[in-house]
């Protein structure tokens, strides 16, 4: 894998995670299904999890970045299996609507499983860390628009956590917009 193909595949991993945050805001906006503590520290994880692919997209493939992306995606699984686990008792109800049989925390435990075994695959590749791009040399479109994408789309995400909290600690159940009350 060279430098371009490496690029390429860090900026399809951003539209990814990009997907995976506009599901949730979407959800959010269209199911007005306020997103609880432990919701918000995982999008919050899953915009973090792109900061590995950025620094890859910005200064070139280095393992150091993917380190970044396999740690938050190890205390992203962590987080969602501690909410999978406070619902896993039978006649509990769990947080929210499901999606496909599974509430939206065990998907993002699922999320954040194959975002560690993706990363670790990739690190498998020591070619992509061999051949570095001209310094300067900017990446295409493609890849700058995946990293606007999550950019903005982790803003909205900030904004309406902002509207649904306030200034004070989330509420445990979350029913209405704090700000807009």
């Amino acid at each position: 894998m060279n430098d371009t193909q490496a690029v390429t595949l860090n900026a399809v991993a951003l539209y990814g995670l990009a997907l995976v945050l506009a599901a949730a805001f979407a959800a959010q906006l269209l199911l007005h299904e306020l997103p609880c503590p432990l919701c918000l520290l995982q999008r919050i994880l899953f915009a973090l999890l792109a900061i590995g692919p950025i620094l890859n997209i910005r200064f070139g493939p280095r393992p150091s970045h993917y380190a970044l992306s396999l740690l938050t995606a190890v205390l992203g699984a962590t987080v969602s299996a501690r909410q999978v686990l406070l619902h896993i008792l039978p006649g509990d109800a769990g947080y929210g609507s499901a999606l496909l049989g599974y509430r939206y925390y065990t998907w993002a435990l699922i999320g954040f499983v194959v975002a560690i075994v993706l990363l670790a695959a990739i690190l498998l590749f020591d070619r992509q860390f061999e051949h570095r791009a001209a310094p300067g040399s900017s990446p295409g479109r493609f890849a700058q628009g995946a990293v606007w994408l999550v950019v903005g789309l982790t803003a909205l995400n900030v904004f309406s956590t902002l509207l649904e909290c306030g200034f004070a600690a989330c509420a445990d159940n979350p029913i209405v917009y704090e700000l807009l009350k």
